[in-house]
């Protein structure tokens, strides 16, 4: 199967050097010599007019494995709650991205809750927009998309608790790159304390700590449940350190502070 792109000219450019280039230049100036090796990242997935340079501050930060795990939101109401690809490619301007088959057996056998489904992940935009940074900065890697519609904190635990074990098996070859942005639609004072109440559980690798302040304070974080699975992974592996690199709402882009959207990226270790 060859997912074509969904959001190709709307999100990010569909000129392949347009793309190209601005890709380079979300990530130039947080590039470093020796960048830092970490177990998962959490990245913003608005247009990259908004949060692509919060993405490229970490994507810029740290060292891109061949292998990668891409695990995102289903925005939409179709599919399933918890859609996995196992095999194929995706399709940007800069060229088609390959499905790791073997690495995605080892997922579905180890998240059982993970469902064959292509129509989830057909017009979603969480994962679509990851695959230009990691073209651009990490070419000849392949990957595993998966797509969670659910919010139910039971499924969320199990499947990061396979996912670390995949981790774990893997020994430190594979990058859990997740994605989410932070609170919605409210003016920016609002969303900066309510993403920093989301982020103070996000930097104490508090799982269940994130699930409650999101559901109990109506913080609109639209990735909670693949936040949730990531911290869990982390979790089941033993890690230990959390980093916010970049934090920023749309304001900072538009001057509009009526209504806005927050980001942030991350690295876990």
């Amino acid at each position: 199967m060859l997912r074509q792109p969904a959001v190709s000219g709307r999100f990010y450019p569909s000129h392949p050097s347009e793309l190209a280039s601005q890709v380079r230049n979300f990530a130039a100036s947080f590039q470093e010599k020796s960048p830092r090796n970490v177990s998962a990242c959490l990245v913003p997935h608005a247009g990259y007019m908004y949060s692509g340079h919060v993405a490229g501050a970490v994507y810029g930060s740290i060292a891109l494995p061949k292998e990668i795990i891409l695990l995102g939101v289903r925005h939409y109401p179709r599919g399933e709650a918890a859609a996995i690809l196992s095999e194929g490619a995706w399709r940007t301007p800069l060229g088609d991205a390959a499905i790791d088959a073997t690495l995605a057996a080892e997922i579905r056998a180890a998240c059982p809750l993970l469902r064959e489904d292509s129509v989830a992940h057909s017009g979603e935009h969480s994962l679509e927009v990851q695959l230009p940074f990691l073209q651009v900065l990490g070419p000849g890697f392949t990957f595993v998309p998966i797509a969670l519609g659910t919010v139910h904190w039971d499924s969320l635990v199990k499947i990061g608790e396979g996912l670390g074990r995949v981790l774990k098996a893997r020994e430190g070859r594979v990058l859990l790159l997740t994605t989410s942005d932070l609170n919605h639609y409210e003016d920016d004072d609002t969303t900066r304390k309510k993403d920093h109440q989301a982020i103070d559980r996000l930097l104490a690798m508090d799982a269940r700590g994130l699930f409650d302040v999101c559901r109990q304070n109506e913080i609109s974080m639209c990735g909670l449940g693949p936040a949730v699975a990531m911290l869990t992974a982390m979790r089941t592996i033993g890690a230990k350190n959390a980093e916010v690199v970049k934090y920023a709402t749309s304001a900072d882009v538009s001057g509009d502070k009526a209504t806005v959207v927050g980001y942030v990226g991350m690295t876990f270790v």
